[in-house]
């Protein structure tokens, strides 16, 4: 079997809400025995929409003529021949990830088998899930939560859809209801603090108890407000403190965790075993959370989380996209010995979005079951592939 061609493929699934750019990117790739595999760059968001494409076209040449079934040999010669394959990078990580899903999907296609046979088999049954960005509301449309009260209400709507469990930034909006409208580093104000415990306090309230938080900053804090506001938000028993810090340093997230009693959580913007390796050798971070899309797909990601294990860390895989990463991040976490928990997030509700792709895979009161259908079992459908942007790569 040989790879032919690859098409690139740009979904129309309308714009993004609050100023966040939304272009998901699916790589098809084809094969001489009519065998085609999918995977998205994992960077659907953020304005990186027309960098993905163009390095796309140029990765994707290279694989021309390989074998699919040799994912090793082709993930090698995207590092090491491209010159800045081996300096890394977003953008490169995430092309050569969309890359090694696809042909991960051929295989287990022409094996007539899902991918998680081939990665070691299904560990997990179920997976628990949470509802991730509640700050946005959980609903269909995003909205702008301000008030305590929309975020009790939010918390509300996700567990009647049968979750125990929640991601909220409580720092992300203003009181203006602007995104990232107020600055959150250096020293938080004390109406910044009062927000956020206001607004965690109304999540807790509305859960009760057996509510599971975690705590999303998305790196809009530092180290020293991270700790600042983590020390006002334990008293709430969280589960664990997402990206209170930008991740470029090791040693400032190695603070935070010092300070706080909370556990803390990285990995959407670390990429491969090489970004991972100081986070988990260190033992920075409790829970690992790379994303399939970009971290080096199925080959390397397998790598990361075999290394967390080792140090009982658990893994959590970063997930927004189109339906094709979550079909793609379920295979892989059916797999993990230490999986803690799929991230459901509130993309995966949008309607654009799920009637891009043949099947809605959706978790029932908070736990998905895995997809057996064979490779990752998702595709586009028909009508996404007519209606979407489409350069070919032959």
């Amino acid at each position: 079997m040989r790879i032919t061609a690859v098409k690139i493929v740009r979904l129309d699934t309308g714009a993004g809400e609050f100023g966040i750019a939304w272009s998901p990117t699916v790589l098809r790739v084809e094969t001489d025995e009519g065998i085609h595999g999918v995977g998205e760059i994992g960077l659907p968001m953020g304005n990186v929409a027309h960098g993905q494409v163009g390095l796309a076209r140029d990765f994707c040449a290279l694989v021309l003529g390989m074998d699919p079934f040799d994912t090793t040999a082709v993930w090698e010669r995207l590092y090491r021949s491209t010159f800045w394959g081996m300096g890394g990078g977003t953008l490169i990580f995430a092309v050569m990830s969309a890359i090694d899903i696809a042909l991960w999907d051929i295989k287990g296609k022409a094996l007539d088998v899902p991918v998680h046979r081939l990665l070691g088999g299904q560990t997990n049954t179920r997976l628990r899930s949470y509802a991730s960005q509640i700050q946005f509301d959980w609903s269909p449309r995003m909205g702008a939560m301000v008030k305590p009260e929309e975020y009790a209400e939010a918390t509300r709507k996700a567990l009647a859809d049968g979750f125990d469990c929640v991601k909220v930034n409580p720092i992300g909006f203003d009181l203006a209801g602007t995104w990232m409208g107020w600055n959150t580093r250096g020293v938080l104000t004390a109406e910044q603090v009062r927000t956020a415990v206001d607004r965690i306090a109304a999540v807790r309230e509305a859960g009760g108890d057996d509510l599971d938080i975690i705590i999303e900053l998305h790196c809009h804090t530092d180290a020293g407000t991270a700790v600042q506001l983590g020390r006002e938000l334990e008293r709430f028993r969280i589960l664990y403190y997402e990206e209170p810090t930008a991740p470029l340093n090791w040693k400032a997230m190695a603070k935070v965790k010092r300070e706080l009693s909370i556990p803390i959580a990285t990995g959407e913007r670390l990429y491969t075993a090489f970004g991972f390796r100081p986070f988990i050798a260190n033992q920075v971070v409790d829970i690992a959370q790379p994303d399939l899309g970009t971290s080096g797909g199925f080959t390397e990601t397998k790598k990361i989380a075999d290394m967390a294990a080792v140090y009982d860390i658990g893994v959590q895989l970063h997930l927004i996209g189109s339906p094709i990463s979550t079909a793609a991040a379920l295979q892989l976490e059916a797999v993990l010995a230490n999986f803690v928990i799929h991230e459901h997030n509130n993309t995966s509700l949008m309607p654009d979005n799920v009637a891009s792709c043949l099947y809605d895979y959706q978790p029932v009161d908070g736990y998905y079951a895995v997809p057996d259908l064979p490779g990752i079992g998702q595709d586009l459908t028909p009508e996404a592939y007519a209606k979407s942007e489409t350069l070919l790569v032959n």
